[in-house]
């Protein structure tokens, strides 16, 4: 949408494109913030996302903010939500990604290659000269974007990390083709840095490739959730059905619904009665009955009997798309962390270039070119960023891969680097501490009935239906290895229960309100069906031939592992929170089931993210786990959105970290890992400050005039090699990291 496109809140999104690390995010928000009435502006890095507040009566122009983003050399492009720009967008992101992944085609071979003739030791006429050949299609196709990149970051002012990647590759490619193609300048070996220059352009790429494929991902939440709204309705106008599309509805229109149709628009049911699967919205695997003057929600899906509703909330204003609102809020909004390498960018690269030429200026005046050179070199070489460059993605890729293997898919660094800084774990109940399926959770057979007999009967009357609750019963009948019958003439009445004739029997289930309408005495099992009521159980109560045979309990059971998943939250001193949208007594029931102290119940989807976003205001970094459409909007606003696998689509993409099964117990994996992955990034930060801050010193000859010690080139790139090695070498201790024994 273009400016002009304003919310209610007096906003606009559009897409900042061309940023690449956290210090492209800060010089667009500054520009953004620096336009007249602008209050404020967020920018996303994954999403590219840009979100502008207004303040006062004056909006700018989409000129003005387009100028401002286009002053610091990034593109303006307009967020729209109709098919074909979604499919411009894929197409675009595609793209990206094709470039990305030919270029680590052409890179890592050439690379694998050049760092072999390297490493070998083998010498032969012309080695330089080969591995030159193999290194220009490396840095200066394959890496010459960084070089594009960080010319037009200098152009605006800015180093970011390509200006990092340009610089160190660079330095170490320009030395060793002057050392290949003039030699005899040098005193001792020529410096032959051709491996170093072709491995780092190799890895970044890659990452990068990794990266964007990542983002890619970012904008599917959305386009899940648009794409749960229905194309068209069917309107009463002029009293006949009409079929129009759903923009063209308005408020107070008529709408009919039959059975499997997805509801276009909030309203109010007006006329018939049905049954409705509202889990897209609660989570909640039962359909809830409903009847006139209840409530219907735009994107639910209408399970059993027609019926006509009115128009109340159409447009922007629906929930389904005010959860869209929701979930671009949270996924648009600045996460509360900062890349060290990003920041310490702006300054490190000048002040490296400032040290080369004030020690060239220095040396020059006192000595031969040659040597001055050799000391400006030195410096380049010895201050490459390689080390500080690798510190954090290395670290990061190989705990992803670790993750993986334990069955937990991190979408990107940010959500590994805040997952180790979390204090509070809030919960969804269905599906995440339970199993998010109805199952048969107990048997009551009255007067010592036959438990057998009782599930044949109930199994029979069930099977023609496809209610959630009768393909429970039906399937625990099966898994019980019991045989029942055929049932004639089943007719069922909504919200009441169901009847049909059972071995030439009539036979009925339903509450106990159905049964005493068919003249069938509940009395003596109302005693446990309270009970069961308390637990979170549905009593299905079952008769025969006017006798009550029983009952059976269906309910959403809890997961086994769930239990000892939040006791292990609690020894990583985690505050452990149960938010659902269930029924306070029956949220209370599954919480002490499992020994959660605080629960959060009745919580509509909307105020889900409100919850989230409460526990941060008070200083709370927060981590919310989810599998339902409905935790979308809390899973993008929370700090690390953790979605069940076995969830929705939208969940997952909403979700920082994936967890490929349902167990509770990969949350605490993956919250051990990242403690273990930002260790190792404190330490190789350390290795890599350490290194410049000891070698640029000897580097620029700082010490030779008392202790004679001058560091030459090829001392310099050990220097750095080491100083990459030493960091690479740590973060494969990952590779053994085992969240049980931490």
């Amino acid at each position: 949408m273009s400016v002009a496109a304003q919310s209610e809140q007096r906003e606009t999104r559009f897409l900042v494109d061309g940023m690449h690390c956290a210090s492209c995010v800060g010089k667009a928000e500054t520009a953004l913030t620096s336009v007249a009435s602008v209050a404020s502006a967020s920018v996303n890095l994954a999403s590219k996302e840009a979100r502008v507040v207004f303040a006062g009566q004056a909006a700018p122009n989409e000129s003005a903010l387009r100028e401002a983003i286009e002053g610091q050399g990034y593109a303006f492009v307009p967020i729209t939500d109709d098919e074909d720009a979604r499919a411009r967008k894929q197409e675009s992101q595609q793209r990206v990604a094709r470039d990305l992944l030919n270029r680590v085609v052409v890179a890592v071979p050439l690379a694998v290659v050049v760092m072999t003739i390297h490493m070998s030791g083998v010498t032969f006429v012309g080695r330089e000269w080969v591995m030159l050949a193999l290194t220009v299609p490396v840095v200066g196709w394959a890496g010459g974007v960084f070089f594009v990149r960080a010319a037009k970051a200098a152009q605006h002012g800015r180093a970011d990390m390509d200006t990092l990647i340009a610089v160190g590759t660079g330095a170490a490619f320009v030395t060793s083709v002057v050392g290949t193609v003039a030699p005899t300048i040098w005193t001792g070996d020529p410096p032959n840095h051709y491996d170093a220059a072709a491995m780092i352009t190799a890895f970044i790429l890659l990452g990068r490739l990794l990266e964007e494929r990542a983002k890619g991902r970012t904008s599917r939440a959305i386009d899940e959730l648009i794409d749960l709204q229905a194309k068209s309705a069917h309107v009463i106008r002029a009293d006949e059905e009409v079929e129009i599309p759903l923009d063209q509805v308005i408020l107070g229109d008529v709408l009919i619904v039959r059975p499997g149709d997805r509801i276009p628009v909030d309203g109010e049911l007006t006329e018939g009665i049905s049954s409705i699967d509202e889990s897209m919205l609660t989570g909640e695997p039962m359909p809830v009955d409903k009847a006139v003057g209840d409530e219907v929600i735009g994107g639910t899906i209408n399970r059993t009997g027609s019926f006509c509703f009115r128009a109340d909330k159409v447009g922007s204003q629906t929930t389904l798309q005010q959860i869209v609102r929701l979930v671009r809020d949270a996924q648009g909004s600045k996460a509360p962390i900062a890349r060290l390498a990003d920041k310490v960018a702006g300054i490190f690269v000048p002040v490296v270039i400032g040290i080369a030429l004030v020690a060239f200026s220095v040396w020059v005046s006192i000595g031969p070119v040659q040597q001055a050179l050799l000391v400006a070199v030195s410096v380049l070489v010895v201050a490459c960023p390689c080390a500080l460059g690798l510190a954090t993605p290395t670290a990061v890729m190989v705990a992803m891969g670790k993750g993986a293997e334990q069955g937990v898919l991190i979408r990107d660094g940010a959500a590994l680097e805040t997952a180790h800084k979390l204090d509070t774990i809030l919960l969804d109940k269905t599906g995440t501490i339970t199993a998010g399926q109805p199952a048969v959770t107990g048997l009551e057979a009255c007067d010592g009935g036959d438990a057998n007999q009782l599930l044949a009967v109930a199994a029979a009357l069930e099977s023609p239906s496809e209610h959630p609750i009768a393909s429970a019963i039906v399937a625990h009948a099966r898994q019980t290895g019991i045989e029942f019958a055929f049932a004639h003439n089943f007719q069922t009445q909504t919200g009441q229960g169901i009847s049909a004739t059972v071995d030439d029997d009539p036979a009925i289930a339903g509450n106990a309100t159905f049964l005493r309408s068919h003249a069938v005495d509940v009395s003596s099992l109302e005693p446990r069906a309270d009970e069961w009521a308390g637990q979170g159980r549905t009593p299905i109560f079952i008769a025969s031939a006017g006798r009550l045979l029983g009952m059976i309990a269906v309910s959403d059971p809890i997961k086994p592992s769930s239990k000892n998943s939040v006791a292990e939250f609690t020894r990583l001193g985690l505050d452990v929170v149960m938010v659902t949208g269930d029924h306070p007594a029956t949220a209370q029931f599954v919480a002490n089931e499992v020994g959660i102290a605080k629960v959060r119940a009745q919580v509509l989807p909307a105020e889900k993210a409100d919850v989230v976003a409460t526990f941060q205001q008070s200083g709370r970094l927060v981590g919310m786990v989810g599998d339902g459409i409905n935790d979308a909007p809390a899973l993008a606003q929370a700090d690390v959105g953790f979605a069940i696998g076995s969830g929705t689509d939208v969940a997952i993409e909403s979700g920082d970290v994936t967890l490929v099964g349902s167990d509770l117990k990969s949350v605490a994996a993956a919250v051990r890992l990242s403690r273990r992955t930002m260790r190792i990034v404190r330490q190789n930060l350390f290795f890599a400050f350490i290194y410049n801050a000891l070698g640029i010193p000897l580097a620029a000859g700082l010490f030779y005039p008392v202790f004679g010690l001058f560091l030459p080139p090829m001392f310099a790139a050990a220097a750095m090699a080491a100083s990459s090695v030493s960091v690479v070498t740590n973060c494969l201790r990952l590779r053994h990291f085992d969240p049980s024994a931490e």
